[in-house]
């Protein structure tokens, strides 16, 4: 495709201060493209810019925004029109002190469904959702080989956020296969996305390695997961946009195998010198944590991960799409480094 055609098309990305979002904003720009964002309040357009700023992008009149909350019908039309692609980054955040599952689950499942359906109405050829391997890897016997697309989470074993993500996801496929009308879909399955934040927005992934350069965790609750970075998590939603046989796929995004988080400890430890000099490279024991979780909402909801191998793989997304990720420890450090070069350690 010449750069002309692509500068012809217009891809919506929703929740653009996102920090997935504003990656794949980023390398949207930089492919040709021209990007619409939603946001909830349009106030945060100068956020967005800025970080797209960091990032070594100005954006200028290539970037539009419009105000949409997954919640509501309202502007959904207005920002689709003329869209040939949709980038569906924007989700409901995991809640820590929810009374029933069903508030995270029917806005996650709600706000997939109104998307689609702007999207069918408005003619767009494709759209990418950004979902997580919180849709594969949960509710199943603990195994150390790699799970893979073909697993969905058995939501009757799974927590919540995870639920409410693979229950989102699974209404996006079917809403597809029974109303679709022609409209494609591919969905992005990440590990824990990691990599160089752009500003003070960033995940809740991204809290994991700041409170171990801050020496905030005493030490790491025993648990497993695969890392990626954020670079090119956006990298496979431009893939799976683009390439004419991701239609109808969904494509794991993880650097390699999982890890143990006393690993990731070691990795800060071992590379930064002095900045990490409060990282604490020992495993707590799990007793501990089942004592903590009985008054702390966040560590009751690591319970039901720990000692569990989550291991999965990317074999899919490198062959079929070509796809090439960074290494786990590059996502790691580059997190690390873009939080201390910002000055985001301390509050």
């Amino acid at each position: 495709m010449n750069m002309n055609s692509k500068n012809e098309k217009l891809v919506l990305v929703t929740g653009g201060s996102g920090f997935i979002a504003v990656h794949c904003i980023l390398q949207l720009l930089s492919a040709g493209y021209k990007v619409r964002t939603t946001l909830r309040s349009l106030s945060r357009q100068d956020d967005v810019r800025s970080m797209l700023k960091e990032g070594g992008i100005d954006a200028g009149d290539r970037l539009t925004f419009t105000e949409a909350d997954l919640s509501s019908d309202t502007h959904w039309p207005e920002a689709m029109n003329g869209c040939t692609y949709v980038l569906h980054v924007a989700s409901p955040t995991p809640k820590l002190n929810y009374k029933h599952e069903d508030e995270m689950i029917i806005p996650a499942r709600e706000g997939v469904l109104r998307v689609l359906r702007a999207a069918r109405e408005a003619g767009v050829k494709r759209v990418v959702l950004t979902s997580a391997i919180g849709a594969v890897v949960y509710g199943h016997p603990n195994q150390t080989e790699p799970f893979d697309e073909a697993t969905w989470t058995d939501t009757a074993n799974a927590p919540a956020y995870q639920k409410s993500k693979t229950l989102a996801e699974k209404a996006a496929w079917e809403f597809i296969e029974k109303q679709g009308n022609g409209l494609e879909l591919a969905a992005i399955n990440p590990a824990t996305v990691v990599g160089p934040v752009l500003g003070p927005d960033y995940s809740h992934s991204i809290y994991l390695i700041k409170n171990l350069l801050t020496g905030k965790m005493p030490g790491c609750p025993k648990i497993n997961s695969g890392f990626v970075d954020v670079r090119d998590v956006a990298d496979l939603h431009l893939r799976a946009m683009e390439h004419p046989s991701a239609n109808g796929e969904r494509f794991i995004a993880t650097a390699g195998e999982s890890i143990w988080l006393v690993a990731v400890a070691r990795i800060l430890r071992e590379n930064l010198g002095a900045a990490a000099s409060k990282v604490k490279v020992r495993e707590l024991p799990s007793i501990l944590l089942r004592i903590a979780a009985l008054t702390d909402p966040m560590v009751r909801s690591m319970i039901p991960l720990l000692g569990r191998v989550m291991n999965v793989s990317s074999a899919k997304a490198i062959s079929m799409l070509g796809w090439s990720p960074r290494s786990t420890e590059q996502a790691v450090l580059a997190a690390a480094q873009s939080l201390i070069r910002l000055q985001l350690l301390h509050p």
